[in-house]
């Protein structure tokens, strides 16, 4: 029995593992493929913060439709439920009415293909970014549930290179993007951030604006431009955690601390999820499982900060 209870309080204090994988496809002439190249290298090095992350980028002629079949072939069968898993696409896409493709050294991949390897991850929370042109056109092959999809173009015509990636980056290191001021990156901060930034982009260079990110996290093949509880969008990609708190990633060392910073998450979430309810609460119901789970949250932080 003692034996028992040692090997299930090892397993509860194990984190979640995070598992990044970045592609960037062709370019087509020199400057595009060190553009490219050159996000995909920023990307991986900010999302390398740890041991319990998995960060695998393919680049240039590494970038086959074989090799990203075999890495995310490779996620699947080591990543558990339990596990967070994100896709990030760089690059050019086609769309030629019927299906959208990336385009890659060799054959391209098509976002059939791709949900199809997507599908065989066991991580319950997904988030894939499609930062191509014609990458809205995506969304009807690789929206599912528990799965967050994001666009840089608001559909398959929208054809020209979009710089969305660029701000994508930035979110990650910008504080500004961190809205909620609590140290870590959520997928939704760096949609609106990113988003925000590729707006002003255009006003900025007096262009008329050639994409237009969306976003969907509720199995709908619509993504939408301003995630809120208005629209059900949001709450799962407010969730997705990118870039975790440093000051906690350093306190996180005992399984005491994980646990809390897990159990501060996890709060987190039911706050959020009860904003996303609260148009169908009485608003004395609201306010009080509000303020039970405000106190909690500084309970946990309290004991976190110790």
């Amino acid at each position: 029995m003692r034996i028992c209870l040692i090997l299930l309080c090892a397993c509860l204090s194990v984190r979640a593992a995070n598992y990044f994988v970045t592609v960037a496809g062709l370019g087509g002439d020199p400057d595009y493929e060190k553009q490219f190249a050159k996000w995909a290298q920023d990307l991986d090095r900010e999302l390398n913060t740890g041991p319990e992350t998995h960060v695998i980028t393919l680049s240039g002629t590494a970038a086959t439709k074989q090799q990203v079949e075999q890495t995310l072939d490779k996620v699947a069968a080591e990543s558990s439920a339990t596990d967070s898993f994100a896709l990030f696409l760089i690059g050019h896409g086609s769309f030629d009415g019927t299906d959208y493709k990336m385009n890659l050294p060799g054959p391209d991949m098509t976002g059939a293909e791709l949900a199809k390897a997507l599908n065989k991850i066991p991580a319950r929370r997904q988030l894939v970014v499609n930062m191509t042109s014609c990458s809205g056109a995506s969304f009807t092959a690789l929206a599912k549930k528990d799965r967050i999809v994001i666009s840089a173009t608001k559909s398959g015509t929208e054809k020209n290179a979009p710089v969305f990636a660029r701000y994508w980056v930035d979110a990650l290191h910008d504080p500004a993007a961190d809205t909620d001021k609590n140290g870590s990156i959520s997928a939704l901060e760096a949609f609106r951030y990113a988003d925000r930034k590729t707006v002003a982009y255009f006003e900025t260079e007096k262009l008329l604006a050639t994409e237009h990110a969306l976003i969907t996290d509720t199995a709908s093949d619509k993504g939408v431009r301003d995630p809120k509880p208005e629209n059900g969008q949001g709450l799962l990609a407010a969730a997705f955690v990118l870039i975790r708190a440093k000051s906690e990633g350093a306190k996180a060392l005992t399984p005491e601390k994980q646990r809390l910073v897990s159990k501060k998450e996890d709060l987190e979430a039911k706050i959020d999820r009860l904003k996303y309810e609260k148009a169908a609460m009485e608003e004395g119901e609201y306010k009080q499982q509000l303020t039970v789970l405000l106190l909690e949250l500084a309970r946990t932080q309290a004991e976190i900060d110790k």
